[in-house]
């Protein structure tokens, strides 16, 4: 993938087309902002070598968005409130993914030495319904709970650029497994995502770049939460412990490696699915295992 400049505004890609490691980042010119800083660590480290990089903003605190944020130690971070949590100390990191003791014996070294990890705190925050006058751009902040409690989208005005983040356009849909993850959140940020009409989108992973993306391809990135739910409810047609539905692959597709990553997937997201069915009397549970319930 190829830099790509809108305006002030310059497309950074990640390595691997920003799949998962790693994100595309944003570089606003002039005002020295530098959004998700995980996109290629040897052109973050140009970066800040060639251009007065001033500050930071984070969309949101998952680790495949600030894998680099240790390259900018000394400059000031601006993120949302709800999620500048994790970022203060590792344990509520690993808490707010909602780890078992075993999957964070795993996770706990990976996020410091692959992802760089380090206890930070915010010099600002940000803040949903303000507009950040960056020279002659305006940034609009548009909080997009769901996918974290704080995640942020960014419009810039003038170019007429949205940066949806992690509600990324990928055929995978969205991710709402965390702990405060939240599946109607999730939708009503794809609802108040898709109504901002603008030229470009900017996304964190894959495609990266969309022009004049249509009505239909947020419907149909929405719409694989409603697939999901509809290939569980087909499952528990017959009594099933959440390891058998696990082992059902929905999320996935297919048992993937590293399993205990993938696994992890599966898992807190059919625990989100089966949270939410059992809310609206679609599921029940008893000794174990989960059942559709007919209404």
């Amino acid at each position: 993938m190829e830099e790509r400049s809108f305006g002030p505004i310059r497309f950074l890609p990640g390595e691997n087309r920003g799949r998962y490691p790693f994100c595309h980042s944003l570089y606003i010119e002039g005002a020295g902002v530098l959004i998700d800083p995980a996109s290629d660590r040897e052109r973050l480290i140009r970066l800040r070598a060639e251009e007065e990089v001033k500050m930071v903003w984070l969309s949101h605190w998952h680790e495949d968005h600030f894998m680099h944020l240790d390259l900018f130690d000394d400059l000031p971070l601006w993120i949302s409130p709800r999620d500048a949590p994790p970022l203060a100390d590792l344990r509520i990191l690993l808490d707010w993914y909602g780890l078992n003791d075993q999957e964070r014996t795993v996770w706990e070294p990976l996020l410091r030495e692959q992802f760089h990890y380090r206890p930070r705190k915010p010099a600002h925050y940000l803040m949903d319904g303000e507009t950040i006058r960056l020279g002659d751009l305006s940034v609009d902040v548009i909080a997009t709970p769901g996918h974290t409690p704080g995640h942020l989208a960014f419009l810039f005005r003038e170019p007429s650029v949205l940066f949806a983040g992690d509600y990324d356009l990928t055929r995978f849909g969205p991710w709402y497994g965390d702990l405060f993850s939240d599946i109607d959140a999730t939708r009503a940020s794809l609802i108040r995502l898709s109504g901002i009409r603008v030229h470009i989108v900017l996304t964190g992973h894959e495609t990266g770049v969309f022009e004049d993306p249509p009505e239909e391809l947020w419907r149909q990135y929405g719409s694989v939460i409603a697939e999901r739910e509809k290939k569980l409810l087909a499952l528990l047609e017959q009594p099933r412990t959440l390891e058998e539905i696990v082992a059902a692959c929905i999320i996935y597709g297919r048992p993937r490696e590293p399993s205990a990553f993938f696994a992890f997937g599966e898992r807190v997201h059919m625990i989100k699915h089966l949270e939410h069915l059992q809310k609206r009397g679609m599921v029940l549970s008893g000794n174990g295992y989960y059942r559709r319930q007919d209404v």
